[in-house]
């Protein structure tokens, strides 16, 4: 049995890896178990700039949050939001209301743990292809007002969404419910200009319950329906409105994922 915490949820399975834990031990963090940790090892042999990659997104959804509250959005549903590793939605904007939302039971439950004291911030176990749960429960009505912009988060999770039409449908029910002037944020794996070894890592990725699929730069526009897409438009998550030269990497394509965000008009 691998280890397992006191408040690690019995039904999770702390023997099999899971992309939630994969990616916070990638990032640095304490919330992975030693299958989580072997994996991510595996995935660093074959493609060593893999943690960096990880950094790289989470300093594009700091930056995307940032933009969304400098444009009015005070309110934000961020799905698939992982385990609470620094630099969470509701740190970057301490003074708007966040409805978190996962489907993987210690993100869940280490988030909870974490803003029980909190009247500005929650967390929601449900699947992001499941909008009416996640639209309906609880914690959404509570905290946000769909009266109002609302910034939709979802960070470097439709990789694991096979199905395009799916991903579509989802984004087009979510679509639905926002009101003019709120922003959709998304980032997406990519084998565009990537190295043979990211092709390398998807397949291990597909060889473990995790599997993923990526996208092109064409198809994550066409993501984006309906959203009027912001400047610079769908580019790597380093050239997406960084703050400083020093943020900006020599190869920029090097981080693998595409960073975009979108306003609804």
């Amino acid at each position: 049995m691998a280890d397992r915490r006191l408040w690690v949820p019995t039904e999770v399975n702390v023997d099999a890896p899971s992309a939630a834990r994969v990616y916070d031990y990638l990032l640095g963090g304490s919330y992975n178990f030693a299958a989580d940790r072997e994996f991510a090892r595996k995935a660093i042999s074959i493609h060593p700039g893999l943690p960096m990659v990880c950094r790289e997104n989470r300093s594009f959804l700091r930056r995307a949050v940032r933009h969304c509250v400098a444009n009015g959005i005070t309110q934000f549903l961020d799905i698939g939001s992982g385990l609470p590793t620094s630099g969470n939605v509701h740190e970057v904007a301490p003074e708007a209301r966040v409805v978190y939302v996962d489907n993987e039971p210690v993100a869940v439950a280490h988030s909870r743990m974490m803003l029980k004291d909190s009247d500005r911030a929650a967390i929601v176990h449900a699947d992001l292809r499941d909008p009416d749960t996640i639209l309906n429960a609880p914690e959404t009505r509570r905290l946000l007002d769909f009266d109002q912009p609302v910034g939709l988060l979802i960070v470097a999770v439709l990789h694991f969404v096979l199905d395009t039409d799916l991903v579509k449908t989802v984004l087009a029910r979510y679509r639905e419910q926002l009101a003019p002037g709120s922003f959709l944020v998304l980032s997406h794996g990519t084998l565009e200009q990537q190295a043979p070894s990211a092709k390398a890592i998807q397949d291990l990725y597909n060889r473990s319950p995790n599997k993923v699929i990526t996208r092109t730069k064409q198809e994550c526009i066409e993501l984006m329906d309906g959203f009027d897409l912001v400047e610079p438009g769908v580019v790597f998550t380093p050239l997406w409105r960084p703050e400083s030269l020093a943020e900006k990497p020599e190869r920029p394509e090097d981080a693998g994922w595409y960073g975009m965000a979108g306003r609804l008009l």
